[in-house]
């Protein structure tokens, strides 16, 4: 982990700092191209558009996100920033997940880019090796244009002669390292992730400005909301949605996540629905056989596909308006969204079911899941899905390979304080980025955002971020009357999160890094004191312990006044430990100056 963390912040750093290519102004081709488009842009997709060409035009290197819905048109963004590119003599890799996104990516950029001269290529386990063979010779030399690949992009055999864009579609199917692999073949190269559901991670990047983000919550016209229900499973339900499809002469997508009994589930539907055409696909049948069963479903050969989650990503077959899922509790809240995400993309109303068994219980975050899903079935879901996925999952670990954990344990005010280090090393010219030593404050103190204060949780991880870097105990107060004014009265908690946040500003004037409960002591370090405080701590606080080799002071823990009343907590205990600070560690000037001479 520390080894990613490294390289990681070194990456993004060197990416702020270091000067890319700057892309020229539109040209006449590009017009050309951008009127070419069948559909009505939604404004959300013309102000994107204008972002990710603002961001090309700059000698910064590009790092941005569009989150837009399932359908919304973040393909096309892709398209007309790759034929920009192109425009300037240089290479784009468009990097997918899978070997079918590939297949229908590259007849889309083919389709778009026909009436100029742009030699694209697709590469992928679907291409022979001697076709696998020219296309990288053709990256090395120059004679590609656009590549459109799966993670074989990212072997060490690739070579770019002047990768100028890489566009990473569907970018929660990629790992960190995969992504930061690409980043590195040139750390000059400008970047443009796509995603409905971006991971925790990921989006806590965006929200909190390490990265760009582009939002396209616009419908397209005519689109309707997919109808959801949530319940467990049932032979007659499965039997009426199946017929009520073929009625309107629809096809069905059977999501059965286990290729060793797909045969079986396949055979139980034509044996439910004896007149429904059944095919089965899945990723481990030959290339050349999955992507015939795709293309006679595509061409509506078959009524029901029953197939693993092969088909989550991008794969639009707009006659497929209906969506069973049979085990929704086993998949995670951003697949089952992408997997609903491939109905509902024509005029036709289309459904969703996610089913349960109904004989097993379903887990507390299983059903946190299917809940939410319920809940945000409109229209634009995507990013209110990701956002409770960010909150039921933690933020992931910033700085290592793992996609998901909880914020908590990362630090990402560290995370931002390493990433501005590292920047300022980077720039030789600039001067150092100011140290601001890491606080540990651990005490039983009940301080947060309510979300019944901060409904958002893109805000309330801002204000989070916020309240972790302050310097100065006036920086709360500010922070307060702006929350004041914006969300009302501060209720009790978070008063008490701004207290913890003066306290933390307070030790790191005092240079105390820790505070933490230690049996019947809070432990305070690193503390060195002269001798006339450490007689003065054991006259006003009896029982301390000082130890000098390890530079900690333990002091009892206070007492209630009342006998037998519970131990303080929250604002008492903060208060008492900034007296401790206050009397002992750091007194105020004239406070020092009267302890020396009564000493």
């Amino acid at each position: 982990m520390r080894q990613i963390a490294a390289e990681l912040i070194k990456l993004y750093a060197a990416r702020q700092a270091t000067q890319g290519h700057a892309f020229g102004p539109d040209t006449p081709w590009q017009r050309e191209l951008e009127d070419a488009f069948p559909f009505h842009e939604t404004p959300d997709q013309l102000t994107t558009v204008d972002e990710v060409k603002a961001d090309m035009r700059r000698t910064v290197p590009m790092d941005r996100l569009v989150c837009g819905d399932v359908g919304y048109g973040k393909t096309e963004i892709a398209v007309r920033a790759a034929f920009k590119a192109v425009q300037d003599g240089k290479q784009v890799a468009v990097l997918v997940p899978t070997t079918l996104l590939v297949s229908q990516h590259f007849s889309t950029f083919a389709e778009r880019m026909s009436a100029f001269p742009v030699v694209l290529k697709a590469l992928s386990r679907f291409q022979t090796d001697k076709e696998a063979r020219e296309v990288i010779a053709g990256l090395a030399e120059g004679s590609v244009d656009i590549v459109i690949g799966t993670h074989r992009l990212l072997n060490p055999d690739i070579r770019f002669k002047d990768l100028g864009l890489i566009v990473v579609d569907e970018e929660q199917r990629f790992g960190v390292e995969h992504k930061e692999l690409m980043k590195r073949m040139r750390t000059s190269v400008d970047v443009l992730s796509m995603s409905a559901t971006p991971i925790p991670r990921t989006l806590e990047m965006a929200i909190t400005g390490i990265r760009e983000m582009s939002t396209i919550t616009t419908p397209p016209e005519e689109r309707h909301p997919v109808l959801t229900y949530v319940g467990a499973y049932e032979d007659r339900q499965l039997v009426a949605a199946v017929r009520r499809e073929l009625l309107r002469e629809g096809q069905v997508f059977y999501i059965h996540n286990r290729v060793g009994s797909i045969e079986k589930a396949a055979a139980r539907i034509r044996e439910l629905v004896p007149e429904a055409r059944v095919a089965t696909a899945h990723g481990q049948m030959p290339e050349h056989q999955l992507e015939q069963v795709m293309l006679d479903f595509w061409e509506k050969s078959f009524d029901v596909l029953v197939c693993t989650t092969i088909v989550e990503s991008g794969l639009d077959v707009s006659n497929a308006n209906t969506m069973i899922i049979e085990r929704a509790d086993t998949l995670g809240l951003s697949q089952l969204h992408q997997l609903r995400g491939r109905v509902g993309r024509s005029r036709e109303r289309a459904y969703a079911y996610f089913l349960y068994p109904p004989d097993k219980p379903l887990t507390e975050t299983a059903h946190e899941r299917l809940a939410t899903l319920a809940q945000h079935s409109d229209l634009g879901g995507g990013m209110a899905i990701a956002m409770k996925d960010l909150e039921i999952r933690g933020a992931g670990n910033l700085l290592g390979g793992e996609q998901s954990g909880h914020i908590a344990d990362v630090g990402f005010d560290l995370y931002v304080r390493l990433v501005g280090e590292a920047v300022s090393e980077f720039r030789q010219d600039g001067p150092p980025a100011e140290e601001l030593n890491e606080i540990r404050i651990e005490l039983p103190i009940d301080a947060h955002l309510p979300h019944d204060y901060v409904p958002s949780e893109r805000l309330r991880l801002e204000m989070y971020k916020r309240l972790a870097e302050v310097r100065e105990g006036d920086d709360v107060d500010l922070l307060r009357e702006e929350m004041r004014d914006r969300y009302g009265e501060p209720p009790a908690p978070v008063e008490r999160l701004l207290a913890v946040a003066r306290f933390r500003a307070r030790c790191r004037q005092a240079r105390v890094a820790e505070v933490t409960v230690q049996g019947k002591y809070i432990r305070f370090a690193p503390v060195e004191l002269p001798e006339s405080r450490a007689v003065r701590l054991n006259r006003v606080y009896p029982g301390s312990l000082l130890k000098a080799g390890v530079r900690t002071m333990l002091v009892p823990r206070p007492q209630p006044a009342t006998f037998g009343a519970p131990p303080l907590r929250d604002d008492e205990l903060l208060a008492w430990a900034g007296r401790v600070i206050d009397d002992v560690i750091d007194p105020p000037p004239k406070q020092a100056q009267k302890q020396e001479s009564a000493s």
